[in-house]
C-alpha cells in the first residue's frame, strides 16, 4: 500500500442501524500512524463503525476503503477472515472466559489450548498483559475476579496479540472511574507510540480523547460532517 494512501477512508457512508438516525460518515481519512478519536457516536453506533472497517458489514450508500480496498470488494469469506488479522478490536462486547485465569483468557488469540498455556507460548502471553498494563499479580487470578480496569486491559492484549496494523476501540473508558480512565488511556498512548499503531476509537471521553488522539473528531449526526475538536 502507498504511503500516501490513507489506512482508513470512509465517504459518503450512511448505514441504518435502527437508531434515533442512521449513522452517517461523510469524510473520514486516517493515514497511517494517526490515532483518531471520533465524538458522538454512541455504543450501538461504536460497533456499527468497528463492523463498517473490518467489512463485517457494508454501507448502504457510500465507500469504505480499508488499506486502499474497498470493502464491498471482497466478496470470498476465506479472504476476509484471513483479513481480520490486521484488526485489532477493544470491546467490552467481547466475552471472557470468566472461570479461566487473566493469562488463559489473554492467551485466546494465539491459541485454543489454554487449559493450561502452552509453555512455549507464556513468554509472549505475559508480555502481552504486561504491554496492556495487567500486573503480574492477575495473571493467575480467575477472569471473574478482575476488576473493570483488568478486563479492558485483557481486551487490550488481546487486540495486540496477532501484531494487528489497525486497532479499533469502541468506548474504552465508558465503564471507568476518572482515574481509571486516565490511566488506561496513558497506557493505550503508550502502545500506540511503541508500536507506531494507526488506531480510530469511538469515544465520548474527551480526557481520553486529549491523551491519546492525534485528531479528536465529532461527529454531526444529521449531516455525517465530522469537526475538528481541540485537543488542549
Amino acid at each position: 500500500m502507498s504511503a500516501d494512501v490513507p489506512v482508513v477512508q470512509c465517504t459518503g457512508v450512511i448505514k441504518d442501524y435502527r437508531g434515533l438516525r442512521p449513522l452517517r460518515l461523510l469524510d473520514l481519512r486516517v493515514p497511517a500512524g494517526e490515532r483518531v478519536v471520533l465524538g458522538g457516536i454512541d455504543v450501538i453506533g461504536a460497533e456499527v463503525v468497528t463492523n463498517l472497517i473490518n467489512g463485517a458489514t457494508l454501507p448502504d450508500q457510500g465507500e469504505v476503503r480499508v488499506f486502499g480496498q474497498a470493502t464491498h470488494e471482497i466478496t470470498d469469506g476465506d479472504a476476509w477472515l484471513a483479513g481480520l488479522d490486521q484488526f485489532g478490536i477493544v470491546t467490552a462486547r467481547a466475552v471472557l472466559l470468566e472461570g479461566m485465569t487473566v493469562r488463559q483468557n489473554v492467551a485466546l488469540p494465539l491459541t485454543i489450548e489454554i487449559d493450561p498455556v502452552p509453555d512455549t507460548l507464556l513468554p509472549q502471553v505475559d508480555a502481552l498483559a504486561r504491554e496492556a498494563g495487567i500486573d503480574d499479580s492477575w495473571f493467575d487470578r480467575m477472569a471473574h475476579e478482575a476488576p473493570v480496569p483488568v478486563r479492558m486491559r485483557i481486551h487490550l492484549a488481546r487486540a495486540l496479540a496477532l501484531a494487528p496494523r489497525l486497532v479499533l476501540l469502541e468506548h474504552p473508558t465508558a465503564a471507568l472511574e476518572a482515574v481509571d480512565r486516565r490511566a488506561l488511556a496513558d497506557d493505550v498512548r503508550r502502545v500506540a507510540d511503541a508500536r507506531a499503531l494507526t488506531l480510530i476509537a469511538c469515544s465520548q471521553d474527551r480526557e481520553f480523547a486529549r491523551r491519546v488522539a492525534t485528531r479528536y473528531l465529532q461527529l454531526h449526526p444529521g449531516t455525517g460532517a465530522l469537526n475538528p475538536m481541540s485537543l488542549g
